[in-house]
């Protein structure tokens, strides 16, 4: 696989150059190299070579990263746990993909039912950093996120859909790491976004900073950039909504590229950051875990790239090889301009869900183009496409509620909140049953208590009665997932309504 081939010769090429920073102690290539040749000599020596799916405890060390390659490097799979999940959990993953052995960096794993390779003591080295020959259609990783049944749901991922990736971005001119970036690595090793802020920077024998875990996410990232004078940062847009108070600190000149993904990203903010960053390129990318991280991006420039839908940044254009098609509810595609489901085709596309028949007949469908069956994925998230043939996020289908019979954006009236509003602070839109099972609209504000008449006043003057909120609840901190976004399931708890 040649992605692989050319992480072996980044690393051989940059022996001496720093691969990671992990709680402020640095780590080079040569250290890094050594490290994947003893867990790939355990891996040898202990995995026959037809078990393909081996689980991966996410600790933040050398040899967690490692491991990765390690197991690539035999053309395997890392199916990874983050040890602060619940063991039930874990051990259920496990479970599902019918995994033996566990690598696993603890001092004292907690897998007593696996065959662990404890990744921190290992002494002999492999003699070889070479790749095996295995075919692109083996699974380089599975990746679990949140059902809606409460069981987790398995996505697989194969080489040549990572392949995939790494050419697509290869191909964009305005994207170009090298050996002397600083990188940010903010994502839990269980999070589809770590693959990309691990596998670019080894790709480029640049290097990556980690964020320790326990501790503040974002006050970490702000020393980071600041102290280290970081050159390349990938974030979730929900991180510098709490950076927001310290932007007049910030003008950081070293930063070149900012990439943000995994929610949306709002136009007031995204303006005020790129003053703190007078030297950067911002690119708001866009794609699902389904479709292997990235399918496509904006180039946001405060001046130029500003397009946005209800205050929410453009996704712009899918990058090489990946389609896009907005669709009805028959799946079949809707004009331009008109709101639809955005789904995705091409190489980067998921084999399917593990073991779940059930969920790939809702998710995926073929579509005849031209003669050829094109597979998509359904994102399950609503867009525009212009006559730019760029694509405006609208928001996601299941945030598309019925308020009195009338379908209603939530990302509309948060839109209107916070463009009124004189505190600068997250608002989210709910959708809360009442005791008869009706629904009714929230109001959750991260903020201690202010008056907020003016802001309803306004959104009245720009929304029908039905969609103005009857609820508000000021929430001091508001609840996130492990991978920095809003969970907006925990925050309807924050709703009592009679």
């Amino acid at each position: 696989m040649r992605f692989i081939k050319d992480i072996q010769n980044s690393i051989r090429s940059n022996n001496s150059h720093n691969s990671l920073c992990i709680n402020n102690i640095f780590y080079t290539y040569k250290d890094f190299e050594n490290e994947i040749r003893k867990i790939r000599f355990a891996i040898v020596n202990t995995i026959e070579s037809s078990e393909r799916l081996i689980g991966l405890v996410t600790n933040d060390d050398i040899q967690t990263y490692a491991s990765i390659i390690a197991l690539w490097l035999e053309g395997k799979a890392y199916v990874p746990v983050n040890p602060e999940t619940p063991l039930d959990r874990n051990y259920h993953i496990f479970e599902l993909t019918k995994t033996k052995h566990v690598i696993d960096s603890s001092k004292e794993s907690v897998y007593d039912d696996y065959e662990v390779i404890n990744s921190g003591v290992l002494q002999d080295l492999h003699p070889s950093l070479s790749p095996k020959n295995f075919s692109g259609e083996h699974l380089a990783y599975i990746l679990f996120t949140s059902g809606t049944t409460g069981v987790p749901k398995g996505v697989p991922i194969t080489f040549n859909n990572v392949q995939a990736l790494v050419d697509a971005i290869n191909e964009e001119p305005e994207f170009n790491l090298n050996n002397t970036d600083r990188c940010l690595q903010m994502f839990e090793l269980t999070f589809d976004f770590s693959v990309v802020t691990y596998l670019f920077p080894l790709l480029a024998g640049a290097c990556m900073y980690t964020i320790p875990k326990g501790t503040i996410k974002y006050f970490y990232i702000f020393k980071l950039i600041k102290e280290k004078a970081l050159t390349v940062l990938t974030m979730v847009p929900s991180i510098i909504n709490y950076l927001r108070p310290y932007f007049p600190e910030i003008n950081e000149e070293s930063v070149r590229y900012c990439s943000f993904g995994g929610g949306a990203l709002h136009s007031d903010i995204a303006k005020e950051w790129s003053e703190c960053l007078p030297n950067c390129k911002i690119f708001n990318y866009y794609g699902p875990t389904e479709f292997t991280v990235y399918s496509g991006f904006y180039p946001y420039h405060k001046d130029t790239h500003t397009k946005t839908y209800n205050g929410i940044i453009a996704i712009g254009k899918p990058q090489k090889d990946t389609l896009y098609l907005v669709v009805n509810e028959n799946n079949e595609e809707v004009p331009i301009g008109e709101t639809g489901e955005l789904c995705l085709g091409g190489p980067q596309i998921t084999p399917g869900y593990w073991k779940n028949e059930e969920k790939n007949k809702q998710s995926f469908f073929i579509r005849n183009e031209n003669g050829k069956d094109i597979r998509y994925y359904k994102t399950g998230d609503l867009c525009i496409k212009d006559n730019d043939s760029d694509f405006l996020y609208v928001g996601r289908a299941d945030f598309q509620v019925k308020i009195r019979g009338y379908r209603v954006e939530l990302s509309e009236i948060e839109f209107h909140a916070k463009s009124k509003s004189k505190k600068k602070v997250n608002m989210v839109a709910l959708d809360i049953n009442n005791k008869l099972g009706n629904a009714e609209l929230g109001l959750a504000i991260e903020s201690e208590p202010f008056d907020t008449s003016y802001i309803f006043e306004h959104m009245k003057t720009k929304m029908p009665n039905y969609m103005i909120p009857m609820h508000v609840r000021f929430i001091k901190d508001f609840p996130h997932s492990i991978n920095g976004k809003i969970d907006r399931k925990e925050l309807k708890k924050h709703f009592d309504i009679k």
